[in-house]
């Protein structure tokens, strides 16, 4: 069978629709409308004369011959990716779009700054911030990069770790006035807690080569990290907060933390994106960036809060 540039047109789109799921996301995802896109599989299952998808009103699925077909395309299209990645790498200045998401807590008071500085280093990289507490598909949205507090590795996605974030038990003084404060793990049991819905509902202590787990408990949950401080600031129970967000409030009198001989886990934060975007200049460039600038701000919160903990 003869190849020629039509057909491989659509064993690109034939890719897209597999890998968004749908026939819509793949268009919206290629620019291209959806009767385009019908048009096409119509197109390659005729010529290749056998059926590639089983399509309902909502959902696709591969046959056998399309699910073998598809890897095939698969390697198709992530080739032309990685030709015109390498045209971009070879200019002087890195330019072109970045699509970024990441939790909206950590995006304004971490993400967003070092984007300000980087945006600074390099004026011709574009930059669409998406900042949301949801799990974002990545590949269906057309995600290049995803600040995320796990690497998802059943995912298919690629990761890179950029920081760890220590984190401090913390509650406000009027709550403590009222309350009390806990000065052992089982008190912890005791107290009302605002529940970060995003997270372990259970919070583990270790002291010693001894590990504690408390369950987590209380009147106010919500799945933003920014509600969840707020509430706590407010006097409504304790949390468990990254020592970024916690350090200043601290020096503020609006937070005091607890427990500080007791050691938390880290909240590790990963860079996760498509496989093969590392190829891309401009993204390698960022993630260096993120790394780098993650570490300074480590330094600066690491060491006030050395006084009061560990």
């Amino acid at each position: 069978m003869n190849l020629y540039f039509e057909q491989l047109k659509s064993m690109v789109v034939f890719a897209q629709v597999v890998e968004q799921g749908n026939l819509t996301a793949a268009a919206k995802h290629i620019g291209l409308s959806r009767a385009v896109v019908s048009y096409h599989i119509k197109k390659l299952e005729s010529e290749l004369g056998v059926k590639l998808l089983n399509r309902t009103t909502r959902s696709i699925a591969l046959t056998e011959a399309g699910a073998e077909y598809y890897q095939s395309c698969r390697v198709i299209a992530e080739r032309a990716i990685t030709a015109n990645q390498q045209i971009e790498n070879i200019k002087n200045e890195p330019e072109g779009l970045l699509k970024i998401t990441c939790p909206v807590n950590v995006g304004l008071q971490m993400v967003v700054p070092a984007l300000n500085h980087f945006r600074s280093l390099y004026p011709k990289i574009d930059l669409d911030v998406m900042l949301t507490d949801e799990v974002v598909n990545i590949m269906q949205e057309g995600i290049d990069l995803a600040i995320r507090g796990a690497p998802l590795p059943d995912s298919g996605l690629q990761a890179r770790q950029l920081s760890t974030l220590a984190t401090c038990l913390c509650g406000a003084p009027d709550y403590f006035k009222r309350r009390g404060r806990p000065s052992t793990p089982a008190d912890l049991e005791e107290h009302d807690w605002v529940v970060y819905q995003m997270t372990s509902p259970a919070i583990e202590l270790n002291k010693g080569g001894h590990v504690y787990s408390v369950l987590v408990r209380g009147g106010i949950s919500t799945n933003n990290a920014a509600a969840r401080t707020a509430f706590i600031e407010g006097g409504h129970g304790l949390g468990r907060i990254p020592v970024y967000d916690a350090w200043p409030k601290i020096q503020a009198g609006t937070l005091a933390s607890v427990l500080d001989d007791y050691q938390l886990k880290d909240i590790d934060i990963y860079g996760v994106f498509p496989p093969g975007s590392a190829a891309s200049k401009k993204l390698r460039l960022l993630l260096d960036y993120l790394k780098e600038y993650f570490i300074k701000i480590d330094r600066q919160t690491q060491n006030p809060m050395s006084n009061i903990r560990r």
